[in-house]
């Protein structure tokens, strides 16, 4: 078993309210010298669910705190520009059948500093017990998070319910108005998160597809018109940018803190972040491009 794997193991198990579980995992004793330098997220914390905040050995070896490794003296960057969004909502799902987790961290535009993080994991709501079972020994059990992820996985819809009370309360939307967000607008490295997979996961779900998934940033596009380079993923973007990957690819919470850094990055170094696409209110299901070639141009005029 790899080194991140035992670690991933230990942030499920560490963390459950099992006294027998809890017991024996205490007793496993691992050298200083093989504790990484970048300790692994408690999943359990992450959704409000850790009952080890007064072990000292769990909160010595799992964070507690998603924006420890997000902190980077990049804020007093002499490029850094104003922005039309006050904060940039990260969004990186994960699930192709169905949504399976969905973190979300908001970046305030100013300080480039995480304000905050949410972080749900899913429980899919039309496939058997079996199918989900399988699902997620495939989807999280190579990391070791399947047990977690059994622990804490909530029906979507309650997972919108609690978002919603989240966003609320960092008085980014109001539910009363409804519409978009308040000074605030979802980042997400493509179109596929928001486009595709919540109006989906709203059918099977049988809801309506909330109001403030009706826009959004791809960061895609948002990368290619001011590098000047395609980036066909997150990994692309982290190599080309030379930040190296922390935490496991494809775990969603991980991949949304990289691309947090990917955000830090490209406004340390002066981009204008802009809405790049919009839903059509006619058809909520439908995608507007908009013109990206406009919004390059006027970045153009205001670099110069």
């Amino acid at each position: 078993m790899s080194t991140s794997r035992r670690f991933s193991r230990l942030s499920a198990s560490l963390s459950t309210q099992d006294s027998n579980t809890h017991h024996s995992t205490e007793q496993v004793l691992i050298p200083k010298t093989m504790r990484p330098s970048w300790k692994p997220l408690c999943l359990y914390y992450t959704q409000g669910k850790c009952t080890l905040m007064n072990e000292p050995f769990h909160l010595d070896m799992f964070n507690h705190n998603c924006s420890v490794p997000l902190e980077e003296n990049i804020s007093k960057s002499e490029k850094l520009r104003s922005q039309n969004i006050d904060f940039f909502l990260v969004l990186d799902l994960e699930g192709k059948v169905e949504i399976l987790e969905f973190p979300v961290m908001i970046i305030d535009a100013k300080t480039l500093q995480v304000v905050d993080f949410f972080h749900r994991f899913v429980r899919p709501t039309k496939m058997s017990e079996q199918r989900i079972k399988e699902y997620i020994e495939g989807k999280y059990g190579k990391i070791g998070v399947d047990r977690v992820w059994d622990d804490t996985a909530i029906p979507f819809k309650d997972v919108i319910q609690e978002f919603e009370a989240w966003i609320t309360g960092h008085n980014l939307w109001e539910k009363e108005s409804g519409g978009s967000l308040s000074k605030a607008a979802f980042v997400t490295c493509g179109n596929w998160d928001i486009k595709t997979k919540i109006p989906q996961q709203c059918q099977v779900c049988g809801m309506q597809i909330p109001p403030y998934f009706m826009e959004w940033i791809n960061l895609k596009d948002i990368y290619l018109n001011f590098y000047n380079r395609t980036a066909k993923g997150m990994r692309t973007m982290l190599d080309q940018l030379e930040i190296p990957l922390l935490g496991s690819h494809h775990l969603g919470i991980d991949d949304t803190k990289n691309i947090a850094r990917v955000v830090q990055r490209m406004l340390a170094d002066g981009v204008l972040m802009q809405i790049t696409a919009r839903r059509s209110p006619a058809d909520p299901r439908s995608e507007d491009q908009l013109d990206l070639q406009l919004i390059a141009a006027v970045e153009s005029v205001m670099l110069n």
